[in-house]
């Protein structure tokens, strides 16, 4: 087992757009479908695949290119440390005086090394000026205890 860290900084109004962010149907549209509603699906599963923007679901990071991982860890305290790296890199950004806070951000710290060593992904949204977002996560892989089907992008 192992972790893969993502980062994602962007406008806020690219990140709400959900239909980039969620994968396409499992299952392609029956034979005889519309043409376009076929072309529709190719060009989403695409899409969703090389896009940088984040997943509604955390562990589908698996499956974006190889290029956006931002760091790989055997151990989950050196995936803590990467992620505190990039808490204390954005914080000053945060929006809200609330999410500035380190002893919150420590508390948050605490809670991710053991969530990683039991299998599971963590994933963090900030806010941040001009309104942007900040979207972090770590992502455990091989398997994946949410999706054991993805494979580990980085072989």
């Amino acid at each position: 087992m192992h972790h893969h860290g993502y980062l994602w900084t962007g406008p806020k109004e690219q990140f709400d757009h959900e239909a980039l962010r969620r994968p396409p149907h499992p299952e392609p549209p029956p034979a005889g479908s519309k043409p376009e509603l076929i072309q529709r699906y190719h060009e989403v599963a695409m899409e969703f695949q090389a896009s940088s923007l984040p997943p509604l679901e955390t562990a589908y990071w698996l499956i974006k290119p190889p290029s956006v991982v931002k760091g790989t860890w055997n151990e989950a305290h050196a995936a803590v440390s990467w992620l505190g790296e990039q808490l204390i890199a954005h914080s000053p950004r945060f929006a809200t005086e609330r999410d500035r806070d380190a002893d919150r951000l420590a508390r948050l710290l605490n809670t991710v090394a053991e969530r990683l060593r039991s299998g599971a992904d963590v994933s963090y949204g900030f806010y941040l000026e001009r309104p942007s977002y900040l979207s972090l996560a770590v992502v455990t892989c091989c398997p994946n205890r949410s999706k054991p089907e993805l494979v580990c992008p980085i072989r």
